[in-house]
């Protein structure tokens, strides 16, 4: 079965669990663009095209972490869906917050959903593999790209 081509941003500060991600996600799919984002002010940049993102693919998914330098995941979250053209983009909340406020916050902000990392490499891999195929194998997506 050929799987769709999606545009995903990865909102990450974290190399090692960047790099378990990309390989999750490559390991199932080839097509897909993965734009990786190590802070919040950049991950503001790319998602609203400003500073040398002018140019840069709308993301039809964006996976983001809570715990990120100077502007937090859920600020970010907070940005994302308070503008008109970015608030439909499925936003998932990957993070190793258990915090039931910060739970509670992400879902008042409309999360699509919100995943508490695993600590042990194997079932963080199976659970990047369960995103993968559920949001991009039975989820449909809003397009999200500019015509």
């Amino acid at each position: 079965m050929t799987k769709k081509k999606i545009n995903i941003l990865l909102i990450e500060d974290n190399p090692g669990d960047v790099d378990l991600i990309l390989y999750t996600f490559k390991k199932n799919r080839i097509n897909n663009e993965i734009k990786a984002i190590t802070s919040g002010e950049e991950a503001l940049d790319f998602i609203f095209k400003r500073n040398n993102y002018e140019n840069a693919l709308s993301p039809d998914l964006i996976i983001l972490d809570i715990n990120l330098p100077k502007i937090s995941g859920l600020e970010i979250l907070k940005e994302i869906k308070s503008h008109s053209e970015t608030k439909m983009i499925p936003t998932i909340i990957l993070t190793t917050s258990k915090s039931e406020m910060d739970i509670l916050t992400a879902y008042e902000n409309f999360a699509s959903a919100y995943v508490v990392k695993p600590v042990e490499i194997e079932e963080f891999i199976e659970t990047i593999a369960k995103l993968d195929n559920f949001w991009l194998d039975i989820v449909k997506l809003p397009n999200n790209r500019e015509k």
